[in-house]
């Protein structure tokens, strides 16, 4: 039986995330984007009331929640501040490979003591060179008895630099191409692992994005994920798990947009009326809305199917793909709502425009989804 009741235990979480996100996040969210800066205290709260690490077994630390928890508590948070809900959210998609491939060993080893305290981690996979185009990285991991030599250069790395743990994606043998691609575990305090140039962006500046290099990194070869060459098959199941996440984030962003459209549409008056009392206004917004309800539920469909441990490619991809689309459609709208106000700083719709933007972008643009889903389709 198909039902969209919450359980007792989701609501009182996504009350708890909130409560958080109103407190908290929303507060701070326009000063941390001015300055370009992760808030830590933030980082440290949300560890403390158990708002990271959502999908880790509690044995290891983490809150072992199901991913539709999960988009619940992405969408709150998402809500309050892009950037800052990002800061945690990349640790769901740097220790998903360790869930999916890790021995039980690695998982002892690696997620008990990260989890333990407020720490951050990142996935790296992306390079100048190499973005949807995964088969043509060039960051190599060279055989060197039990162990491997990493050396190469990753960008645009959510926590890159500032992380305590990466997943890293390298090559064995290029001449293999996706074949040779190779994950491993790699503590931050490494040698030879450091971050680079830390990005200036246009949204989610709340974030820490840079680069990350590696220089002769000494990596065991007990720290691989699987084995040598399933690096590009760990990937993409990775982002098959992460990818609705992220919708639930750009659901969350929507959301915000949405709400601040409706409320300017009401106190805002000209030629007599709240501009609401507008027919053209009140299509848009319904238009909005409309986009907004259906994206959450292609959100939670993608998440059901992933506690089911049914495929879920296609719509996660989907999921991910409209959910982002409408966050952008939705910001750009209320920012025309809000009209010369909403381009000011003073209101919050233009943030949420710049930061909705690269929900179209990372963890595969949007024409990479439509590819998925095109190949998911005709096959």
């Amino acid at each position: 039986m198909i039902s969209f009741k919450l359980t007792e235990e989701q609501e009182d979480i996504k009350r708890l995330a909130r409560s958080f996100t109103e407190k908290e996040i929303i507060p701070v969210a326009a000063e941390y984007d001015e300055k370009e800066e992760i808030p830590w205290h933030l980082v440290n709260k949300a560890h403390e009331l158990g708002l990271m690490n959502l999908t880790v077994p509690e044995e290891y630390g983490g809150q072992g929640l199901d991913h539709i928890t999960e988009a619940i508590i992405a969408e709150e948070l998402a809500y309050g501040c892009l950037g800052i809900s990002g800061t945690f959210g990349a640790n769901g998609l740097a220790l998903t490979p360790i869930l999916i491939a890790g021995t039980p060993d690695q998982k002892e080893k690696f997620l008990k003591p990260f989890c333990a305290k407020p720490q951050l981690a990142a996935f790296c996979l992306t390079e100048p060179n190499a973005g949807s185009d995964v088969a043509n990285i060039s960051t190599t991991a060279v055989k060197d008895g039990d162990h491997y030599i990493i050396n190469g250069q990753k960008c645009f790395i959510t926590n890159g630099g500032v992380a305590s743990l990466y997943t890293v994606f390298a090559t064995v043998d290029r001449s293999k191409g996706l074949k040779g691609i190779t994950a491993f575990i790699v503590p931050g305090d490494t040698p030879g692992l450091r971050g680079g140039k830390k990005e200036k962006k246009m949204g989610d500046r709340a974030s820490h994005v840079g680069e990350v290099i590696f220089e002769d990194v000494r990596v065991p070869a007990e720290n691989i994920l699987w084995s040598e060459g399933q690096g590009f098959k760990l990937a993409m199941m990775t982002l098959d798990s992460t990818r609705p996440i992220v919708g639930a984030s750009a659901v969350g962003v929507a959301r915000r947009a949405l709400e601040e459209a409706i409320k300017y549409s009401k106190q805002r008056v000209q030629f007599g009326k709240p501009i609401c009392e507008n027919q053209a206004i009140q299509f848009m917004l319904a238009d909005m809305a409309t986009r907004v309800e259906a994206a959450r539920m292609l959100v939670w469909q993608a998440c059901w199917l992933l506690d089911q441990g049914l495929p879920v490619s296609k719509v996660g991809a989907m999921a991910k793909m409209y959910a982002a689309d409408t966050a952008m459609s939705v910001a750009v709208d209320a920012v025309q709502i809000h009209g010369g106000y909403g381009y000011m700083r003073e209101y919050p719709v233009e943030k949420l425009m710049r930061d909705a933007k690269i929900l179209q972008i990372y963890e595969g643009t949007n024409q990479i989804q439509r590819i998925v889903i095109a190949r998911n389709i005709l096959s």
